[in-house]
């Protein structure tokens, strides 16, 4: 018994220390990416600094590249331990929204690396509150003056998300008065705190429709590395999407129908992914309505493949990109008792993540790298699932 809470605290020291160590480290790297054309303070301190990282991220790139590799290796050893040890009880709860804490507190001050996306946000917003136009009809081509244009990407779209993202982002526009940092400050903060938003009601929701299931749903969604990047690095606006589909879903398990359609909406405004679960959410509300016991872990499963067919839509139609797993990893926390699910899910994160190191290595998206990522999503994919089957098998012998 002694040896095995020795060997049991050697653990939680190791994947405490790792996991603290490669969000540091995650942290630091993220200023390797920042955009040649943006200054984020004129502080003659910081300057030299600034390119310093530039010089690792844009100008030795194997260096990069391979760091990033170790950072996401850490990254996912760490979570392993940390999610093996909730499942054996001996991770506290206390201890995993430390973490959680610490993650979000640390990197609201990262520079969102892996995508541009924010600095959309934050522009589609601004044609409202600084140039009195509106973002779907105006684009940010429209404004060839603006100093944002110089590091921004995707300029020649008009807004692209449902009509309640402005709704979230004018106030904060507003807030910001039109100073970039500030804004880019405020815009993540709203962002994380949806991420925590999310995480609250996955421990929520798990634990009513499984005992004790909560702590180890928290510790799958919130400390999963794909999540932390897509959602505290790059600052997605898909978590904020998500924290009110399990809000409303959370209510719906309470029977407040009315707020619980209403955050639904609100999540659909957002973008549109959420709005595969409606038939979902009539089924849970009939079955209430009429007295009807309903099985919850059948009910996350269905949400679960739901959002999984959102992000194969979405691949179709666009391109895959690694935040779109987003939209199921919170119903995949709510299956938490259902390894094939589990490690799909997992294997398939570790996969996503992936995605970035032919563009960390190149620096350019030219040919052949749209084959490479097609090529490496799909192989994540079929072994995600391949993976799931076995495990699935195994269980039913």
């Amino acid at each position: 018994m002694k040896l095995q809470m020795a060997y049991s605290k050697w653990h939680m020291v190791l994947a405490l220390f790792l996991y603290i160590f490669s969000i540091i480290a995650l942290f630091f790297y993220s200023f390797t990416q920042i955009d040649l054309s943006l200054t984020i303070t004129r502080t003659s301190f910081f300057q030299p600094v600034q390119r310093a990282f530039q010089g690792v991220g844009y100008f030795n790139r194997p260096l990069s590249t391979e760091l990033y590799i170790g950072i996401i290796v850490m990254l996912f050893l760490s979570y392993i331990l940390l999610f093996r040890l909730a499942k054996q009880n001996v991770l506290q709860r206390k201890t995993i929204w430390m973490l959680i804490f610490f993650a979000s507190g640390l990197l609201l001050f990262s520079y969102n690396a892996f995508s541009y996306d924010l600095f959309n946000y934050i522009f589609d917003a601004k044609i409202i509150t600084h140039y009195n136009e509106n973002p779907y009809l105006k684009k940010a081509l429209d404004f060839p003056a603006d100093p944002m244009l110089s590091f921004m990407r995707w300029t020649h779209r008009v807004y692209p998300y449902g009509p309640t993202w402005l709704v979230f982002t004018v106030p904060l526009s507003f807030l910001g008065l039109n100073y970039f940092v500030v804004m880019f400050f405020l815009f993540k903060a709203a962002i994380i705190s949806s991420f925590i938003g999310t995480s609250y009601y996955i421990e929520k929701i798990a634990e009513k429709i499984v005992s004790h299931t909560g702590k180890t749903a928290l510790v799958f969604f919130a400390l999963n590395p794909l999540v932390i990047i897509e959602s505290l690095v790059s600052a997605h606006n898909d978590v904020v999407m998500l924290f009110f589909a399990m809000f409303s879903l959370w209510l719906l398990l309470q029977s407040r129908v009315v707020l619980s359609s209403l955050l639904l909406l609100f999540s659909i405004g957002i973008k549109f992914a959420t709005g595969l679960l409606v038939p979902v959410y009539l089924y849970l509300f009939v079955r209430q309505r009429s007295g009807k016991s309903i099985d919850f872990e059948k009910v996350s499963l269905v949400l679960f493949g739901v959002m999984v067919l959102a992000m194969i839509l979405a691949t179709v139609r666009t391109n895959f990109q690694p935040w779109y797993f987003l939209y199921a990893l919170p119903f995949a926390a709510l299956l938490i008792r259902k390894t094939y699910v589990v490690i799909g899910a997992m294997l398939f994160s570790f996969g996503a993540l992936f995605q970035y190191v032919p563009f960390l290595f190149l620096g350019n998206y030219d040919p052949p790298v749209p084959a490479i990522l097609q090529a490496m999503w799909f192989t994540s994919f079929v072994v995600s699932i391949l993976s799931a089957g076995f495990f699935l098998l195994r269980k039913s012998r």
